[in-house]
């Protein structure tokens, strides 16, 4: 397999806790989806490894961090891997106003309007050219609770 690698390291990629859990997404036009998550979204584009027209794996990091992996669809990986349009990421961010903005300025379709929420956080939601359903919001996740307790 002749495989070709884009590769673009950002300063904000390396800080903080690198990424232990990837979530991950195969898509129909992974570069065309790529170009949409780092353009518009606002990911980064961390490494790209093509196989022709193909994306055979792909990793994009959020500024704030935390990271996702995508690649081309394979019918051979539906065993183990969520076809496209199926997928579904909340992604936390403190710029949350200024996103949803951004993103409707862009045209982007948004599913749930921003609002506030009981339990704290300022979010909303938007699908991607794919089909897939992208949350994005203040929300951090619950305090870990105390390892001696």
């Amino acid at each position: 397999m002749n495989t070709t690698e884009k590769q673009q390291q950002s300063p904000s990629a390396s800080a903080g806790r690198a990424p232990a859990v990837w979530p991950s997404l195969q898509a129909h036009d992974a570069p065309a989806l790529i170009d949409f998550l780092v353009g518009t979204v606002g990911f980064l584009r961390t490494a790209v490894y093509e196989d022709g027209d193909r994306v055979a794996h792909a990793e994009l990091d959020w500024p704030e961090g935390g990271a996702i992996m995508l690649g081309s669809y394979d019918e051979k990986s539906e065993a183990w891997c969520l076809k496209p349009g199926t997928f579904g990421a909340y992604v936390v961010t403190d710029h949350v106003d200024d996103l949803y903005q951004r993103l409707t300025a862009a045209g982007v379709e948004i599913i749930r309007e921003i609002e506030d929420q009981p339990y704290g956080s300022r979010e909303f939601a938007i699908a991607d050219p794919e089909g897939n359903k992208w949350s994005f919001g203040t929300y951090r996740g619950a305090p870990r609770p105390d390892k001696a307790a």
